[in-house]
C-alpha cells in the first residue's frame, strides 16, 4: 500500500496553529535568548556538516540526473566552505541588534496621551523557495531573531539538503530552550501544499518566494498572504565616457560573471556612445567565457557578437549570457533602465560625481551602485548578517530584507485619564 497524500488545507493549519503558538512565546523572549538559541544552531550545523554534505550529495546526484540546469546545480551545491558559510551567517544574525522592542518615534497628541511607535515582530513568515538550501538557515536564523515564528517550504530538488539542515538547527533552538516550532519545516514536496500556504490568511502573515520566475509569479498571482518579493533580477550596469577604463573592466566582468546564477548578476550592459573603450569591455566579456549579444551599434564595434533581439533586454539569464547596447549618455541609459529593468540592482561605472548623483537619484531600483559591482546586493554585504530575500516593491522593505523588515509596528497610547468629547 502506498501512504496516503496529507490533505494539503489541514497540514497548512496544523503547521500554521503551532507555528503560531511558538511566535507568540518567542515574541517575548529577549534578546539574549534569542542571539544564544543561534550560536547553538550555528554549533550545530557545524557538527552536522558532513551529514549535511552527504545529503546535499544526494541531492546533487539526483537534481543532475532530472536535467536541472547549471545556475540551480550552482545554487543547490554544497561544499565544507558553503556550510561554514552558513553556519556563520547564523552567528551573525545572533550578533545583529535586535529590531523587536525598539521605539521608532515617540510623539504627544492634542488630546495630552503620549503615543510611542513601538516594533513587533510580524507573526508567522512562510519561505517557499528553490534549490538553495541555505535558504533554510538564513531564513530560520532572521525570523527567530526577529522574534518571528517560519513554516519553510524547499524545492524537491534539495528534500534531504533541508531536512538534514532543518534538523541541526531546530536541535540548537531546543539546547538554547527555544520553542522548536519556530522554524517547521514542510515535509511533503506535494505543490498543493503551497496552494494551501498561499491562502492560509490568518495562520500565515506574509509569504517570501525565493526561486525562480515562476515560482514567484505564480505566489504572486494567488496568493491571498501579503508578499514580499521579486520577480526578476534584470540588473545593468552603465559604463559613463567619464569611466576608468581598468575600473570599468574589472566591474562588468565581475557583476556578470562571479557567479552568474545569483538575482545580483548583471544580465546587461549599456556603454555610453562616447566611451571609448567599449570594444575591450566586449572582448573582457568573452575572454571571461561570457556570450554577448549586442545591438547594432554594439555589433559595430565588436563585429563578432551576436545579434540582440527585442527579447534579450527582458531576459533574466542567470548564465554566462549577457546582452549589451550603446546608449546616449547617462539619460540614455536612465531611459533603457526605466524600459527594460526589475527595479532590482543597477550601477553606473563613472568618474564624474554629477553624473553619478543624477543616476543614483533618477533610476528607481531597490539597490543603485556607483563604481561596484552589481554582485554586492546581498544582505551579507549590507552587514545585515543575512537576507530572507530581496524585495523590489514599494511598500513596507526594499531591497535586502533582513531583521528590520521581518518586523512592523503598533502604537502605544499612555494618558492620564482622557475620554474624548
Amino acid at each position: 500500500m502506498t501512504e496516503a497524500t496529507p490533505d494539503p488545507v489541514q497540514t497548512i493549519t496544523a503547521l500554521g496553529t503551532r507555528a503560531r503558538r511558538a511566535s507568540m512565546i518567542l515574541a517575548g523572549m529577549p534578546t539574549a535568548a534569542k542571539a544564544e538559541g543561534l550560536r547553538q544552531a550555528a554549533g550545530a550545523i557545524r557538527a552536522a556538516a558532513p551529514v549535511i554534505e552527504a545529503a546535499n550529495a544526494t541531492d546533487m546526484t539526483q537534481a543532475a540526473a532530472g536535467g536541472l540546469s547549471s545556475a540551480m546545480l550552482d545554487r543547490l551545491r554544497l561544499d565544507p566552505a558553503r556550510i561554514e558559510a552558513m553556519a556563520a551567517g547564523v552567528e551573525a544574525v545572533a550578533g545583529l541588534p535586535d529590531p523587536v522592542g525598539q521605539v521608532i518615534d515617540v510623539t504627544r497628541a492634542p488630546s495630552g496621551i503620549t503615543l510611542t511607535r513601538l516594533r513587533v515582530p510580524i507573526g508567522v513568515i512562510g519561505i517557499v523557495y528553490e534549490s538553495r538550501p541555505n535558504v533554510t538557515a538564513d531564513a530560520a536564523a532572521l525570523c527567530v531573531m526577529s522574534g518571528n515564528a517560519v513554516i519553510l517550504r524547499g524545492g524537491s530538488e534539495a528534500v534531504a539538503s533541508n531536512r538534514a539542515i532543518h534538523g541541526a538547527f531546530v536541535e540548537g533552538l531546543a539546547a538554547a530552550g527555544l520553542p522548536i516550532d519556530a522554524v517547521l519545516r514542510v515535509e511533503s514536496t506535494d505543490r498543493a501544499l503551497v496552494g494551501a500556504m498561499l491562502t492560509a490568511a490568518g495562520l500565515i502573515d506574509m509569504i517570501v518566494p525565493r526561486g525562480g520566475k515562476n515560482l514567484v509569479a505564480r505566489v504572486q498571482a494567488d496568493a491571498r498572504v501579503p508578499v514580499l518579493a521579486h520577480l526578476d533580477g534584470i540588473n545593468h550596469v552603465y559604463v559613463d565616457a567619464a569611466a576608468d577604463p581598468a575600473m570599468a573592466e574589472a566591474i562588468v566582468v565581475n557583476a556578470k560573471m562571479r557567479r552568474t546564477g545569483v538575482c545580483g548578476a548583471m544580465e546587461t550592459l549599456l556603454i555610453d556612445r562616447d566611451y571609448a573603450a567599449g570594444a575591450a569591455l566586449i572582448d573582457a566579456l568573452r575572454a571571461s567565457g561570457c556570450e554577448v549579444r549586442g545591438d547594432g551599434a554594439v555589433r559595430a564595434i565588436a563585429p563578432h557578437v551576436i545579434a540582440a533581439n527585442s527579447e534579450d533586454w527582458d531576459t533574466e539569464y542567470l548564465e554566462a549570457i549577457a546582452s549589451a547596447a550603446v546608449v546616449d549618455g547617462v539619460a540614455g541609459a536612465m531611459a533603457h533602465i526605466a524600459a527594460h529593468g526589475s527595479h532590482h540592482t543597477d550601477a553606473i561605472v563613472t568618474g564624474d560625481a554629477a553624473t553619478a548623483e543624477r543616476f543614483l537619484a533618477g533610476v528607481d531600483s531597490a539597490i543603485v551602485l556607483w563604481n561596484a559591482s552589481t554582485q554586492y546586493a546581498d544582505g551579507g554585504e549590507f552587514g545585515l548578517g543575512a537576507e530572507i530575500g530581496i524585495a523590489t516593491g514599494r511598500l513596507h522593505a526594499r531591497g535586502p530584507v533582513a531583521l528590520e523588515g521581518l518586523t512592523t509596528y503598533k502604537w502605544v497610547g499612555r494618558g492620564t485619564g482622557q475620554v474624548r468629547a
